[in-house]
């Protein structure tokens, strides 16, 4: 018998119930998120650090939709913090990309990052103010079969640039695979590619028919390599998630580089009722802003301390 949808004004009650029955507390009380969206249009896709407010109380981060017709927002600009609730958008100016699925920052190159498509297009931007300008996009390198991309992750170490990304995944049948290799610019601001190196990864949770084994990626300073991974049942959910602990990312002064991937990844925390697309880890600190893409109910942000050392 198929069991009629809940509500998601509902969800909150109903998970809260169970976890006390069940002797623990949810993590994705909703009372621990900020809202940033209130549609399918507006959920967060992919997250990456600005800076941080004036008092350094907050933080400015940029974020990606993945919506795909021509004149939708594609990135937008949110401020979170203790009485902080600034949502603003961001002009797109050039070729305008259609699936936005993760952003991150260029290390040691301020104001430009990195925005990845489901289907592997990598644009450059420089982002001044509240315009985000196309400086080049190229495709990602060893792009598999049916590979559907939602993360991206810099690497900087011993002089050295690196990006990780990963096919998804889709279940039990097709676990995620975990791209790696160096990084660099052609004169012109094209990025460039080195030789590929390729892990097949599966979450530990969620572990059914609709989970995307990586929805996101990010590195701490020390190399530690933390993972998102979501279930989604539709548009109007359920959804689920967690964030685990996936291995570690060296690149050694000859640039290549390693990734290690544990034999079971350790799951840092669970998500019921929310679907996170977004991790990020903050530097000089030990949290990570994560971001989720709730189709019809929006996007949320919040942070957890899942990047020490």
């Amino acid at each position: 018998m198929k069991l009629p949808m809940l509500k998601r004004a509902a969800w909150p009650a109903a998970a809260t119930a169970l976890m006390t029955m069940l002797g623990t507390t949810s993590a994705g009380a909703a009372d621990t998120w900020q809202k940033v969206g209130d549609d399918a249009l507006s959920g967060v896709s992919g997250i990456a650090f600005e800076g941080r407010t004036a008092d350094g109380a907050g933080v400015h981060a940029l974020v990606v939709h993945d919506n795909e017709r021509t004149g939708q927002k594609r990135l937008s600009r949110i401020t979170h913090g203790e009485g902080s609730d600034g949502i603003s958008p961001i002009t797109w100016d050039g070729p305008e990309p259609s699936g936005l699925e993760a952003i991150e920052a260029i290390p040691q190159m301020p104001a430009e990052y990195l925005a990845l498509t489901s289907r592997g297009i990598v644009y450059r931007l420089k982002v001044v103010g509240s315009t985000a300008t196309v400086v080049d996009y190229a495709p990602l390198p060893a792009i598999g079969e049916g590979d559907h991309f939602e993360s991206l992750a810099l690497v900087a170490q011993n002089g050295n640039l690196a990006a990780l990304w990963a096919d998804r995944g889709a279940g039990t049948d097709r676990p995620a695979t975990l791209y790696a290799a160096p990084l660099s610019f052609a004169s012109w601001g094209q990025p460039q590619f080195g030789s590929v190196t390729r892990r097949a990864y599966r979450a530990m949770s969620p572990n059914d028919a609709a989970t995307r084994h990586i929805s996101d990626i990010s590195v701490t300073d020390s190399g530690r390599i933390i993972v998102s991974s979501a279930a989604d049942a539709g548009d109007d959910g359920p959804f689920d998630s967690a964030v685990s602990e996936a291995g570690r990312v060296t690149v050694p002064a000859t640039g290549r580089v390693r990734v290690t991937l544990a034999a079971s990844s350790a799951v840092l925390e669970r998500f019921p009722q929310y679907k996170i697309e977004g991790v990020e880890c903050l530097p000089g600190s030990t949290d990570a802003l994560l971001g989720t893409d709730d189709e019809n109910f929006g996007g949320y942000v919040r942070t957890m301390p899942f990047c020490g050392a």
